[in-house]
């Protein structure tokens, strides 16, 4: 069997927490993540949800070393990144590459669209100017974006538009991976349907491989090759995105399931009723 591109083991994120004035001392920690393994084989998407809190966000930060875990291995392509230095992991980055959640907040107001997307080809100098002017109108263009718009500033466009700006911006430098954190969530259902398909294009074109992150099973199920279901920095369910989504083996998962909103008001009374008597379960996970 071929080794999968990314393979997370035992991945532990423990935050200290401190006391003291004279005397600074560690009483306790938080355990953000602690103690998950998951494996994504390259060209598919591996789904990861859970509430806000469940550790989702710093799980993928850890794994991206943006956040050095306490424990565990992380290994891209073969390689172990929790014990590269900065110029290694420096040159690693350009293989991976993240859509982070709030398209308001991820692009700088006084860039142009053009520098934007453009900024990891100068940073890893890659080309000449040239080249990289041409090269960004054609990341703006596969992405469905007007080219002619380099010279606009972020404030002039829509959330998914500056959403598609950042996911140029995330393919400047031809990754293999790309992490998706909550890539949706702010925009509007018909807006994330667009985004959404645009993603899984990509993917089919380019052979991407995907760590999608998000609260809402619903959206995650049509991205996902598998489902891995977080809770309290742990995993507590995870297979293929079908068996997960129509039989899920966890209570935890039955209660996120019951919360996606469906236009018959029968079955959400009865979704409403099933997240009822699960909320003891759920209070002793």
């Amino acid at each position: 069997m071929t080794e999968p591109l990314l393979s997370v083991t035992d991945l532990k994120v423990h935050f200290p927490i401190r006391r003291g004035l004279l005397l600074d001392r560690t009483v306790d920690h938080v355990k953000a993540v602690d103690g998950v393994s998951f494996e994504i084989p390259e060209g598919q998407t591996l789904g990861l949800v859970g509430e806000s809190g469940s550790g989702k966000s710093t799980t993928a930060y850890a794994t991206l070393q943006l956040v050095r875990p306490t424990h565990g291995s992380v290994r891209f392509a073969g390689r172990e990144l929790t014990t590269l230095r900065r110029e290694e992991l420096r040159r690693v980055r350009r293989d991976i590459q993240i859509v982070f959640q709030d398209p308001y907040a991820s692009l700088n107001p006084r860039m142009t669209v053009g520098r934007i997307v453009g900024e990891p080809l100068q940073t890893h100098s890659v080309g000449s100017r040239r080249s990289r002017r041409a090269a960004v109108a054609d990341l703006l263009e596969l992405v469905g974006f007007d080219p002619s718009y380099t010279n606009r500033y972020p404030h002039e466009f829509s959330g998914g538009q500056r959403q598609r700006i950042g996911i140029a911006r995330a393919l400047a430098l031809n990754p293999k991976l790309i992490v998706c954190d909550e890539p949706v969530s702010a925009l509007d259902v018909s807006i994330q349907a667009q985004i959404l398909n645009l993603l899984k294009d990509l993917q089919r074109d380019l052979g991407l491989t995907y760590l999608f992150i998000a609260h809402d099973l619903a959206v995650v199920r049509g991205m996902s090759d598998t489902i891995a279901v977080m809770h309290d920095g742990k995993i507590v369910e995870q297979g293929p995105a079908d068996a997960v989504y129509t039989s899920p083996q966890s209570d935890y998962t039955r209660a996120l399931l019951a919360a996606v909103p469906v236009p018959d008001p029968e079955r959400m009374r009865a979704r409403k009723a099933e997240r009822l008597r699960l909320r003891p379960a759920l209070s002793q996970a």
